[in-house]
């Protein structure tokens, strides 16, 4: 089975080199850049399986080659943690709504690094399920839960691992009330130090990628006081 590819994006050489080694060790294969430039080159052409990206990078910062790997086909889907110094909400909340699926700041633990980084790649994979079904329809939005592909009206939908994994929780269970906690435990799993305002954040991109009007949805749909659901659809829709 071939090796699953980190990159490891940041600009002090030291702090590639401890992730790189603990990441060997523990049979991955490892690319490593120093600016924002290099990374987003590394990333069309080596095609990693997730990117550790650092925020403050020189050239292109991290959160511009954030916005690069979204903004193409190609490398819409590819998981991305956010290792930075910065410890501020303000910039964990923008890393998060440009795509990032995870956050970490600096000084950090390599073992919870690892972790994560692991948690992402299960999650990003959207094993097929015997028992789950394969598509979804409903009011011009259709899943494909074996592609991980998502159109609305048509038009291709580009979604990070994460939003995507919360649109297949709630089509599956559409009608459904689920609070902030009860889907950090199921989307988010095993994943440490994760704030119920993260599942606001990764709604609000959800809504503004598959929702004509993000503040008036017709998908996803805030119950006051309890949580979130998807609105209630036929049987038919999934299948």
């Amino acid at each position: 089975m071939a090796k699953k590819k980190i990159l490891i994006v940041d600009d002090e050489k030291d702090i590639v080199e401890l992730i790189a080694y603990n990441l060997e060790q523990e049979g991955f294969a490892v690319l490593r850049a120093y600016d924002g430039q290099a990374a987003w080159e590394a990333i069309r052409t080596e095609k990693p399986n997730l990117a550790v990206l650092d925020l403050m990078l020189p050239g292109i910062s991290g959160l511009e080659v954030c916005k690069l790997i979204r903004r193409h086909r190609e490398t819409e889907s590819l998981p991305v943690i956010m290792l930075t110094a910065k410890s501020d909400h303000v910039d964990k909340i923008l890393g998060l709504e440009l795509g990032a699926d995870d956050y970490m700041t600096k000084p950090f633990s390599v073992r919870e690094l690892l972790a994560r980084i692991r948690a992402v790649l299960r999650r990003s994979e959207g094993k097929k399920d015997p028992d789950i079904p394969e598509t979804f329809t409903y009011g011009g939005l259709e899943i494909d839960f074996l592609s991980c592909t998502v159109t609305v009206d048509g038009k291709k939908v580009g979604l990070s691992s994460r939003e995507f994994k919360l649109l297949q929780f709630f089509t599956r269970r559409p009608g459904r009330v689920y609070s902030r906690e009860q889907l950090l435990e199921q989307v988010w799993g095993d994943e440490t130090f994760v704030e119920p305002r993260t599942v606001d954040v990764h709604i609000s991109r959800l809504r503004a990628a598959i929702e004509k009007d993000k503040e008036h949805p017709n998908y996803i749909l805030t119950v006051r006081g309890l949580g979130y659901k998807f609105t209630e659809v036929s049987p038919l829709s999934i299948r």
